[in-house]
């Protein structure tokens, strides 16, 4: 018998979670092996375009950051990724993220820093994914 606890019921029971992120969809804000970030349960309120948010996707986990906020639910990009995770509704979010720690500092997202760099991220989203796409096509030509 498993003591393994999902993500839901430990935010039920904790009110946050901290966690190292799985993946590169998050970089350069997340490094996979690297940073670990906290994410606070999701109350009642509406998400705001720019915040990252956990949630689940069938049976795993995902962490993106909300870049349109529609009126029945959401559409999720991970910062270094390409397509986006449509049909995220309030009920299918478990936390927003609060913090990250990265070489050992502690990182707020009520800093200037993080609120610059999620600004940006939200206003070159169109030139980001066709970097992202760009460079892709670049290494797999580059491998023949």
């Amino acid at each position: 018998m498993s003591n393994a606890v999902s993500f839901e019921e430990f935010l039920a029971q904790n009110g946050t979670l901290t966690y190292t992120n799985k993946g590169t969809s998050m970089e350069p804000l997340l490094h996979q092996g690297r940073d670990v970030f906290t994410v606070r349960k999701k109350g009642p309120e509406r998400c705001r375009a720019g915040d990252v948010v956990l949630f689940r996707r069938g049976d795993s986990y995902v962490l993106h950051r909300v870049v349109e906020v529609l009126p029945d639910g959401y559409v999720c990009l991970g910062d270094n990724s390409v397509y986006p995770e449509r049909g995220v509704t309030d009920g299918d979010i478990l936390g927003v993220l609060t913090g990250f720690v990265r070489n050992g500092k502690e990182h707020s997202v009520t800093e200037p820093g993080y609120r610059a760099y999620s600004a940006m991220v939200l206003g070159t989203r169109g030139l980001r994914v066709l970097w992202i796409k760009a460079v892709g096509k670049g290494k797999r030509l580059l491998r023949g």
